[in-house]
């Protein structure tokens, strides 16, 4: 093994490790949170928690609050950096590889950790609009105070709606973007020496993601907003839908199935 061969492994190993540990870490958080937000099992009808780890709630005929709107946009943040963290992971090594590259041959190379946060970024703007959208929700009974998902009529049409996006162009567009990371550096002029040029690489990918994965995330407003089992099985399938050789194929086998549990709701399956 050449030196050269050497120090990529560690990096690999390096970069693979932080990573591990944000989503490690935010999986902490979630888990925390969760378990706050179940209250022991205790009746909490006439109130909604607000998902901050320290037992505070608040009638549900009051207003959001901004401390509470600050809490949910936390809440929403840390879940989407445990969600999508794993997802860049293939991108982020091939940045750091090329990055270590330039640099052996004496080049000026961002670390990929601007990728990254570039990435993470465009999450954070789409947890910002998760947030809006839960506080809109709330206010039209939409779904539970409690964070604890649609009602059957509401869920059917959602359930519905996020597995026809899978079947659309722009879905499909967006899959060939988020998850070819070579063919997206590419078409987007390449790898970005600079820290601004990688950042907005990370911004640019990390939004091309949200218009992959956006309706998927829908689904926890019908399955529970803070439902850790389905958190992490899109997180899983978001994941595989990426790495897996026909990701076309996945997804929309994905949407048929979730047309199909829309219906099923439609029809009476959940009550």
């Amino acid at each position: 093994m050449s030196a050269l061969e050497a120090v990529l492994q560690r990096d690999r190993a390096v970069v693979v490790a932080a990573l591990a540990v944000i989503t490690a870490i935010a999986w902490a958080d979630l888990v925390w949170l969760a378990n706050d937000m179940w209250m022991g099992g205790m009746d909490m009808t006439g109130f909604r928690m607000i998902p901050a780890g320290q037992g505070w709630m608040m009638p549900i005929s009051a207003p959001w609050l901004p401390i509470e709107f600050g809490a949910v946009f936390a809440m929403w943040v840390v879940m989407m950096i445990g969600m999508m963290t794993p997802s860049v992971a293939p991108m982020v090594l091939i940045y750091a590889g090329i990055a270590r590259q330039a640099r052996a041959r004496g080049t000026a190379f961002a670390a990929a950790g601007w990728f990254a946060s570039g990435y993470l970024f465009a999450w954070i703007a789409f947890a910002l609009a998760a947030t809006f959208a839960q506080w809109w929700l709330e206010s039209q009974a939409l779904i539970a105070p409690m964070m604890a998902g649609a009602g059957r009529v509401a869920g059917g049409i959602v359930l519905m709606l996020a597995g026809a996006y899978q079947w659309l162009p722009l879905k499909q567009s967006c899959l060939v973007q988020c998850g070819a990371p070579l063919a997206f550096v590419q078409k987007h002029g390449g790898f970005a020496s600079s820290a601004r040029g990688s950042l907005r690489l990370g911004v640019l990918h990390g939004f091309y993601c949200i218009g992959c994965c956006w309706a998927l995330m829908a689904l926890l407003f019908v399955f529970g907003v803070m439902n850790l089992v389905w958190i992490a099985g899109l997180m899983v399938y978001v994941l595989l839908e990426k790495l897996l050789p026909k990701p076309r194929i996945v997804s929309r086998i994905a949407g048929a199935a979730a047309i199909a549990a829309g219906l099923w709701m439609l029809g009476g399956g959940r009550t």
